[in-house]
């Protein structure tokens, strides 16, 4: 029987499925993780690790849970592996009050994942998972009142997410995939995708990651 490969999704709100039109979350077979399974198809099994308001290497001390990426990521790669690919989808809540940081400060917090994942302590005869980055789609102009506050300083920030990442590439050897290029941001709050988009994503990530995987 063919061995099943193994994709970790980890990342942000995006990744979680929250609903901007009510605050929830889109139903499961919308969510971009669980859309990228369901085109993926048998031999495949996706595990959706989304959290809302997610950085690359902030601290949020607003709430209980743990907000900071590059320590939650290690306790991930341990308790789901073995792994065949782990995808990193964050850097949006970057840019909100507090931080302030600049699309090129998100890169630099996304490749501080990358080595953690490409340098982890994987378990006797586990491999090195392949990485994905997922450039976030940018931010954009909004009427919420809340997200415009948090949020609209960064759009031009935002804006530049592909070309830094990209930058992985060559330094690191990783695969980016640019979101904007696919989805729009719901203007609701300028910064989530509506039920259409995300499983937009997940469904046009599935080539890439299957060539990604059979090679």
């Amino acid at each position: 029987m063919k061995d099943v490969k193994t994709i970790l999704a980890f990342g942000d709100s995006l990744t979680w499925g929250y609903n901007a039109g009510d605050g929830g979350r889109h139903a499961f077979e919308d969510r971009w993780p669980n859309a990228l399974g369901a085109k993926l198809g048998a031999g495949y099994r996706v595990i959706a690790e989304g959290l809302n308001g997610r950085t690359t290497v902030h601290d949020d001390n607003l709430v209980d849970e743990l907000r900071n990426g590059v320590k939650a990521l290690p306790m991930l790669l341990s308790s789901h592996q073995p792994l065949n690919l782990v995808i990193i989808a964050l850097g949006t809540n970057d840019l909100k009050h507090p931080w302030w940081s600049r699309a090129c400060d998100a890169k630099r917090g996304v490749q501080r994942m990358v080595e953690i994942t490409q340098r982890f302590p994987y378990g006797v005869g586990m491999k090195t998972p392949k990485i994905l980055v997922v450039a976030p789609p940018a931010v954009i102009h909004t009427d919420n009142a809340d997200f415009d506050k948090m949020f609209s300083h960064g759009i031009k920030e935002s804006q530049k997410f592909g070309e830094e990442y990209r930058l992985l590439i060559a330094s690191h050897g990783v695969d980016v995939f640019e979101a904007g290029k696919i989805v729009e941001t719901d203007p609701l709050d300028g910064i989530h995708l509506d039920a259409v988009n995300t499983k937009k994503l997940g469904e046009a990530l599935a080539p890439l990651v299957r060539q990604m995987l059979e090679d």
